[in-house]
């Protein structure tokens, strides 16, 4: 998968597509009673829900955001999760040499969101019962894998399983992350790696509103 045809060749038509596309190697989890899909919000949740409308299983959110380097926010240093969970790159906070001030202002300001849309998304729903089940948390790609990374933090104290699975990472990205998640399931982990948004034809932005409307109809089901 490294050459530049292949990659070509592996571009989802959009995140609805991919998640259709990661359904099949996670086929063994069709309608188990203790697995529930975790969406990545916001661009996981195309993904995940339909990986949970083709395999039967529950859906829900866990918020993940993450920490970017000031200046050069889409490089991230690390991320937070809901439940006050917090990972850091140490590669990355010692090369662009961030200070503590500095990491707590950028983890402050996230934290902030991250509540805003806990509140939104929920609608008042309560979040899904996880103790002791599987959990698979989906995301539309990995760069760096430290969203990830913090999602299955978050998770880990309560599930039996953690399962990372995504359409598209580095496959450097999914070797670590094989050191923290139970199991990763990724269709496509090119040597050769430049952004996320290369293996999709469409790649607006979702917003909040799409998160709520796919998480209200998965929940109407």
């Amino acid at each position: 998968m490294s050459s530049a045809g292949h990659e070509q060749d592996a571009r989802f038509e959009d995140r609805h597509a991919a998640g259709r596309m990661l359904t099949v190697p996670l086929e063994p989890f069709t309608g188990r009673t203790d697995v529930v899909v975790l969406g990545l919000p916001r661009g996981g949740v195309p993904v995940a829900y339909e990986v949970a409308l083709a395999l039967g299983l529950p859906l829900d959110v866990l918020l993940v955001r993450k920490l970017g380097v000031p200046r050069h926010e889409e490089l991230a240093f690390g991320a937070i999760a809901s439940g006050g969970v917090r990972v850091l790159n140490p590669d990355v906070v010692a090369e662009m040499g961030l200070g503590e001030e500095q990491i707590e202002q950028v983890t402050a300001a996230q934290q902030l969101e991250l509540e805003r849309r806990e509140q939104a998304y929920r609608d008042g729903r309560p979040p899904l019962e996880l103790d002791g089940r599987t959990a698979i948390l989906v995301d539309d790609g990995l760069a760096t894998g430290a969203t990830m990374r913090a999602a299955v933090h978050a998770v880990h104290e309560q599930v039996a399983w953690a399962v990372a699975a995504v359409p598209v990472a580095p496959a450097q990205t999914c070797a670590e992350l094989r050191e923290v998640a139970d199991a990763v399931v990724c269709p496509f982990a090119p040597e050769k790696f430049v952004a996320v948004g290369l293996w999709y034809r469409k790649f607006s932005a979702t917003s909040d509103e799409e998160v709520r409307a796919l998480l209200a109809r998965s929940w109407a089901r």
